[in-house]
């Protein structure tokens, strides 16, 4: 059963943020399985592990993801500020307004 689109865009979204408080080996694994979407099974080939060590890693990096998300909340932020960003951008009347969205959008 494959995960779904939504759910694959969510923890691509969040390893973003995320990643590198990861191990090297959790994230080509994870790369492998989002990035490259390569199954289990290839994964554990690729790797010479097995595909439960596999399966184990991507369920603990899920938890942990979610773990970061709920603690820091930097991903939700992230949206917050881009959803203001879209929002004010509409009003083109104010020049200095568009300058400072635009380098809110450099920095994010």
């Amino acid at each position: 059963m494959s995960e779904s689109l939504e759910k694959k865009e969510y923890y691509n979204n969040l390893f973003d943020f995320y990643e590198s408080l990861f191990t090297d080996k959790q994230k080509e694994y994870f790369k492998d399985y989002y990035f490259f979407d390569l199954s289990l099974s290839e994964i554990s080939e690729n790797h010479g592990v097995s595909r439960a060590a596999v399966h184990d890693t991507i369920t603990k990096m899920h938890s942990a993801l979610d773990s970061y998300e709920e603690s820091l909340g930097l991903y939700k932020k992230y949206q917050n500020i881009n959803k203001l960003c879209d929002k004010y951008s509409e009003k083109k009347d104010n020049q200095e307004l568009l300058e400072f969205i635009g380098k809110i959008k450099e920095i994010i």
